[in-house]
């Protein structure tokens, strides 16, 4: 059995403070892959890039307490990439990943476009640089691929869909961005294929009594390609403690890294 977590830690130094690492400790978890850092390798202690079992890899971005992608692996990788080749986007953190004979897992931070019109252009050319990115990953291996993606897909996908139709996040270009992936692109929503009710979120805005109200939004995914994802076991998203405004979202697979 592979057991993998994602959480968007909103700052991994601030997350560990609020308990993130003593809950990991007790998940016996294969891979941890983390999202928004908020820090750069000279501001982690050797504690958090040297947790007992685990080989760490990430990807920060150049920009001081901003993005970047890690992971934490039980496994030795026969190759690593940070980053994905992007001019652009390379700068900001937002890719690293693993390779293993029969596996390459991902894990990646998409652009918010909710600051303003010209991060939400920046996030139109970061779907369309991934889109080729993804046709390139898909070549010979699984992949399964985590991270917060910034897009709900469906209406079942937030609370408040109505509310949101014109918002970064839920706008139709984002959403047929998702479609075109799973539906002609062969990519499965793990979570989906093992869950099908609503009101199961991975994100709560601070604002407000969100979280206690469960006004959220499904934005960190397990993406994977067909035969790993048929292989996926239980999902699960952990809300009874707070360590983030993002709840990991951990899945099973019936895999084995060889």
């Amino acid at each position: 059995m592979l057991r993998i977590i994602t959480i968007n830690a909103n700052g991994i130094r601030s997350a560990t403070q609020k308990g993130l690492f003593s809950w990991i400790s007790k998940q016996n978890a294969d891979f941890i892959c983390i999202q928004e850092l908020k820090a750069q390798q000279r501001d982690l202690s050797e504690e958090l890039q040297q947790i007992p079992g685990y080989h760490y890899f990430a990807h920060y971005a150049e920009k001081k307490g901003y993005s970047g992608c890690a992971i934490y692996s039980r496994h030795v990788p026969i190759n690593i990439q940070q980053g994905f080749g992007s001019t652009e986007f390379d700068p900001e953190g937002r890719f690293v990943s693993l390779e293993f004979p029969n596996l390459v897992l991902v894990s990646t931070y998409f652009p918010s476009g909710s600051s303003s019109d010209e991060r939400q252009q920046a996030k139109f050319r970061f779907l369309d640089e991934f889109l080729t990115l993804q046709s390139k990953l898909k070549k010979g291996k699984e992949i399964i691929l985590c991270g917060d993606i910034n897009i709900a897909h469906k209406e079942i996908d937030l609370k408040n869909w109505k509310g949101n139709l014109k918002n970064s996040g839920f706008l139709p270009e984002e959403r047929n961005w998702l479609t075109h992936l799973f539906d002609h692109e062969g990519w499965v929503d793990v979570f989906r294929l093992l869950k099908k009710e609503g009101d199961l979120y991975t994100w709560w805005s601070n604002r407000g009594q969100a979280r206690a109200k469960n006004v959220g939004w499904r934005i960190d995914y397990h993406i994977a390609t067909p035969q790993v994802a048929s292989s996926a076991k239980s999902a699960d998203i952990y809300t009874q403690e707070r360590f983030s405004d993002h709840a990991p979202l951990t899945i099973d697979y019936d895999w084995s890294i060889e």
